[in-house]
């Protein structure tokens, strides 16, 4: 592995720990829910909620799926070999993550890492998608066509809430496809905006 993706790769990792580490702290403190959960209402006066929304758990089976998926997309990001710039674009997706909320204010209250994950899943995907090898093009690719297929279908237009069967928690569609708006949008902010050979520089052969 090149340096260039060594450090890509510990970037990755601390964003990640960055995510989660926080939402175990929280959810031995289930008082400062109030005080981390996204509001609408707040998200001017109180901008941390931005980034702390996604500490926010309301089950244990909300959070331990959301762990779960975290480890997944950590371990898709370093599989990948990202350059540094994709783990600053998922650093940079988070917020505008929980920004994104806005478009639908019927939602009160948010809280969780999905939104977040979906947005680090996208930044994979593009990542990827202007990789120079056709075949890192093309699991880019299928990782992006999934991912949008996914937010469609969970049709976050319609309603701020579902209750899927199997779940103790209500889900906000929204927020996963404002996470994979997100992701995208850092991404290509910051990965395809780059000179191609720059980009090209970070695939290992």
């Amino acid at each position: 592995m090149r340096p260039e993706a060594r450090r890509g790769a510990a970037a990755w990792c601390a964003v990640g720990v960055l995510v989660v580490a926080p939402a175990l702290a929280a959810w031995a403190r289930p008082s400062a829910a109030a005080l981390l959960a996204w509001r609408p209402d707040a998200w001017l006066a109180e901008p941390w909620r931005w980034w702390s929304a996604a500490w926010v758990h309301q089950s244990a089976l909300h959070l331990g799926a959301n762990l779960a998926g975290a480890a997944l997309v950590v371990a898709l990001g370093v599989a990948a070999r990202l350059p540094p710039r994709a783990a600053a674009a998922w650093a940079l997706a988070w917020p505008l993550t929980h920004l994104g909320l806005l478009a639908m204010p019927a939602l009160r209250a948010y809280g969780g890492l999905s939104g977040v994950l979906h947005a680090g899943v996208a930044v994979v995907a593009l990542a990827l998608a202007l990789r120079a090898t056709r075949a890192e093009r093309r699991v880019g690719w299928a990782i992006g066509t999934g991912l949008a297929f996914k937010v469609l279908a969970e049709t976050p237009w319609r309603a701020p809430l579902v209750h899927p069967p199997g779940w103790d928690v209500a889900v906000a569609p929204v927020a996963h496809a404002s996470g994979a708006l997100a992701g995208v949008l850092a991404a290509a902010l910051l990965l395809a905006l780059q000179p191609r050979s720059r980009r090209s520089s970070a695939v290992v052969e």
